[in-house]
């Protein structure tokens, strides 16, 4: 069997920010491990084998949040969902360890994360493992030069179609114009259904939302939200 070539990937996000807080630190050293998925990284997984979800959750349906930010949305589904495994995927080291600190006052047992680049764990993610994902205020790249790096290209949702069931959602949440008309562009065309009838559709959230800091952020600074939702085919 011939071993997968890794593939040459650009990452442009922020990695760490402020210097780490001792409890910050202290959740990465001493809880971090035991919250992994699985082997995702391709020093310990080079065959790319796919992750036992069964194993890791106990036979639960799975959801995955890309790009958690600080963790608040991700520990509010694990609360309000405890037959639902689920997976965050952040590489922002910080948010990384403000989630830790938040799962150990929450008390939540259903949640993996993967402190890395969502595209190698959805390498390693099984074909339809996915009942739900979440792209939740995901980085701008408001210059036109760079919007080849959001999410919403090829190069993120054809794997991400890959990983979602049939009939899985995928919601989207951003204030920036511009991400909007560029997911209606590129998830429809990635085998998405995209699922808004009238204006409320896409301007009132979710009826499960947890406003994150990022939209309070927004909010303050005029900004409109919106909320898309998508049905993968």
């Amino acid at each position: 069997m011939t071993q997968p070539i890794r593939p040459h990937r650009n990452f442009y996000g922020r990695l760490k920010g402020k210097t780490l807080k001792k409890s910050q630190k202290a959740y990465l050293d001493e809880d971090l491990a035991a919250l992994s998925p699985g082997p995702v990284g391709w020093d310990e997984n080079p065959e790319r084998q796919p992750l036992d979800l069964n194993t890791l959750f106990g036979g639960r349906r799975v959801w995955l949040e890309i790009g958690f930010g600080g963790g608040e949305h991700l520990v509010h589904q694990a609360q309000a969902n405890p037959e639902i495994g689920i997976i965050g995927a952040e590489p922002y080291i910080n948010g990384v360890a403000m989630l830790l600190g938040k799962i150990r006052r929450a008390g939540v047992s259903n949640l993996a994360v993967h402190p890395g680049d969502a595209r190698d764990l959805m390498d390693v993610l099984p074909d339809g493992a996915i009942d739900r994902a979440f792209l939740l205020y995901p980085d701008p790249w408001p210059k036109a030069r760079h919007h080849r790096r959001r999410f919403v290209t090829p190069e993120h949702l054809d794997p991400l179609h890959r990983v979602l069931a049939p009939g899985a959602i995928l919601r989207v949440a951003t204030d920036i114009p511009d991400y909007v008309r560029q997911t209606l562009e590129q998830v429809p065309k990635a085998g998405f259904a995209w699922l808004a009838e009238r204006r409320e559709d896409w301007r009132a959230p979710w009826e499960d939302w947890l406003s994150t800091r990022y939209e309070q952020k927004a909010l303050r600074e005029g900004r409109v939200p919106h909320y898309l939702t998508f049905r993968r085919l």
